[in-house]
């Protein structure tokens, strides 16, 4: 019997023949952590005195969450977190403004096909999109890792998802993943690992950031795709060497916990309702609803094809009265290529206010939060009661396009009305 891609993957990182199920020990290639730095740190504040970190190359450290620091607690935080990174010597640090944390361990190279990451943040799946096994742990066990440079996982079932055709015009990456929780559930994945298999060439690497990053909204511990021509090609962009990393793929004759085949040309505009990521319905069936905000950004489609796609919509056109538009590019260096071919000024002209690189209003701590009553169309992961800091508002998942339409329109809109 052959093996799934994380069983290939996690038996070469412990040294042993590793099948789903069993429990094996692993030095991860890097630990991610973010704002939270501070907070994991404290728990072992006194080991750190006697003992140090274990490998300074392994921590990467992202400012990302509430940048710029919006009050005092914050900006205490924050220095704290730069007082332990040059006290360590912590070699990957990226002070706020650099962009997102899973964008920027993505464009520095520190995830790489193959590779393990672990990080204190639920997302860090996202790294999927470039054939690296990537997943979240919690905070002790990322205070853990500092301090011994290993921990223990169970090794995941895997389902395989398997992709045919391409998507349609108006149709989004965004769209398909939705599409894909909205079948198997919001728990349909329990610690499994997901691999998505067949013609994923059509999908760039923007395309499968924003499908792996939301591997974990079916409940999933990872999500991957295989390295190809497109995955070296974006590799080689961003300067990692080919002789950087090994490839790691399933075998023909693997053992999976489930499989399901997905039609791409058959997906349409979709939209996750309020407050389940997996309450997904067709855009035509919420269409007309009166929205106040729509926010474009985050890990998810913060990147400069999402701006890209919104702003061909909003090109010559003006956001509603009654709504307001939030950008926020993923990091520094999409903001950068979006200022550069005039994506910004087409957004800037709309009626769209621009926020710096980083989470923004996605985990509701700081800028755009919602009022009671008001209703958001967002980019992002999740729609939960409370995520953009108002329990009594209303968060709509869906793509950049899907947005951008919106916005146009003051109401859900299927982009495909309004594209020439």
């Amino acid at each position: 019997m052959g093996k799934t891609c994380v069983e290939k993957i996690l038996s070469e990182k412990a040294g042993q023949d590793a099948l789903a199920g069993e429990i094996v020990t692993i030095q991860p290639d890097h630990l991610l952590t973010h704002d939270n730095t501070a907070p994991i740190t404290a728990k072992i504040e006194a080991e750190l005195e006697e003992y140090g970190i274990a490998d300074p190359d392994m921590p990467v450290i992202v400012l990302d969450h509430v940048v710029p620091a919006a009050n005092e607690k914050t900006a205490t935080n924050h220095q704290k977190i730069r007082a332990f990174v040059e006290r360590h010597g912590i070699r990957h640090f990226y002070d706020a403004g650099t962009g997102i944390c899973h964008q920027v361990v993505v464009e520095e190279g520190l995830a790489l096909p193959g590779g393990v990451v672990l990080g204190s943040d639920s997302h860090t799946c996202s790294y999927g999109a470039v054939n690296c096994f990537s997943a979240g742990i919690d905070r002790t066990e990322a205070a853990a890792l500092l301090l011994t440079g290993e921990t223990w996982l169970k090794v995941p079932e895997s389902v395989k998802m398997t992709l045919h055709g391409g998507l349609q015009r108006g149709v989004m990456a965004k769209d398909l993943i939705l599409h894909v929780i909205g079948d198997v559930s919001a728990s349909g994945c329990s610690y499994k690992t997901v691999e998505f298999h067949g013609d994923v060439a059509s999908l760039s690497i923007p395309d499968r950031f924003t499908m792996a990053n939301m591997g974990v909204e079916m409940d999933s511990k990872g999500a991957v795709f295989p390295c190809d021509a497109v995955t070296e090609s974006y590799l080689a962009e961003h300067g990692v060497a080919r002789d950087a990393y090994e490839p790691v793929w399933a075998d023909d004759d693997a053992s999976y916990a489930y499989e399901r085949d997905y039609e791409m040309d058959t997906v349409v505009p979709m939209v996750a309702a309020p407050h389940r990521v997996d309450n997904v319905k067709p855009v035509t069936e919420l269409a007309g609803l009166e929205i106040h905000q729509c926010f474009l950004g985050t890990c998810t489609n913060g990147r400069y094809e999402d701006l890209r796609a919104a702003a061909n919509l909003l090109e010559g056109e003006v956001v509603a009265n009654n709504v307001r538009l939030v950008v926020a590019a993923a990091s520094r260096a999409e903001l950068g290529k979006a200022i550069h071919d005039g994506t910004i000024d087409i957004l800037n002209e709309a009626g769209a206010m621009m926020l710096p690189p980083g989470c923004g209003p996605c985990l509701g701590a700081h800028q755009g939060v919602l009022a009671p009553g008001e209703r958001c169309l967002s980019t992002a992961n999740r729609n939960f009661k409370g995520r953009m800091g108002c329990k009594d508002a209303e968060i709509y998942l869906a793509s950049p396009l899907t947005v951008a339409a919106s916005a146009i329109k003051g109401a859900i809109t299927d982009p495909r009305e309004v594209m020439t």
